[in-house]
């Protein structure tokens, strides 16, 4: 089985670009279906509410149970206060099996490290080249499994995606997806000094062609068993640590801030311009 780990689905409300204002599926699920791909994990496009936004994607996975898996959107400081409740309900309520968050929309933060601790799943965190951080959540927390995706940056930033082999080689709970990945020569580093047991298969769609990406991990020319665990057996391993019901964690205070998320702004460029 192939599973896509990394899709957006469903109506953004920003208008401003393609990644909040539609992720339609028709034509994904035909690339997909062409390309052998038979799972996908869903997000919701960027929101100003993602309880909102991860209610739709509910109703995408509910149609489809058999096709779709759901991860919750967060927001990591429209939604401070709230995230237990958030991912509670994502869980609980609609079986999703993780959390997705964006630099673009805000910096991690550590209620939603908890909450995925809470429940034990995995984090997917669009770091957006700023791996560095990246360090400090494996160290603070390393019992929750953390996805990097696109190798650190979209934007192709070759230091930024140099930077995060070193980690994923020295942390056991930092992984990385495949999705939007140009530069081969360093994905293909990557997999060799990291192992294929730190990748996971994306694709970034609906946007990009699950095809196109999916030969990227073919054209590595790992083994059998090797490609099975790009393709499927690593995040099966990472979804299977799902927790029936969430471990009592003592609370923590969560401050107080206002934040103008940048929308207008393409999130998958510019990074270093992103404060």
């Amino acid at each position: 089985m192939i599973i896509d780990c990394h899709c957006h689905a469903g109506a953004g409300d920003g208008l401003t670009g393609p990644w909040d204002t539609r992720a339609p599926l028709n034509d994904y699920l035909r690339w997909a279906d062409e390309a052998g791909i038979r799972r996908t994990v869903l997000f919701a496009a960027f929101h100003s509410d993602y309880a909102v936004a991860n209610a739709e994607v509910a109703r995408i996975v509910r149609a489809r149970p058999d096709r779709f898996w759901g991860f919750a959107f967060v927001h990591a400081e429209r939604d401070a206060g709230r995230m237990a409740e958030l991912v509670g309900t994502a869980v609980r309520t609609y079986g999703f099996r993780g959390i997705k968050l964006h630099r673009h929309d805000a910096r991690i933060s550590r209620e939603v490290c908890r909450a995925a601790r809470a429940w034990r799943i995995p984090v997917l965190y669009d770091v957006m080249g700023e791996v560095p951080a990246v360090e400090l959540l494996a160290t603070e927390y390393p019992d929750v499994d953390f996805i990097i995706p696109h190798l650190g940056s979209f934007a192709d930033d070759w230091r930024a995606q140099n930077a995060l082999i070193d980690l994923l080689e020295r942390h056991p709970n930092v992984y990385t997806d495949t999705s939007g990945v140009r530069r081969f020569d360093i994905l293909q580093k990557a997999v060799r000094r990291a192992g294929a047991g730190k990748f996971l298969f994306g694709s970034d769609g609906p946007w990009l062609h699950p095809g196109v990406e999916l030969e990227k991990v073919r054209a590595l020319h790992l083994s059998p068993a090797d490609e099975r665990k790009v393709t499927a057996g690593n995040l099966l391993r990472l979804l299977a640590k799902r927790r029936r019901a969430p471990a009592r964690l003592a609370a923590a205070p969560v401050p107080a801030r206002s934040y103008a998320a940048p929308h207008g702004r393409d999130p998958w460029e510019g990074e270093a311009q992103i404060p």
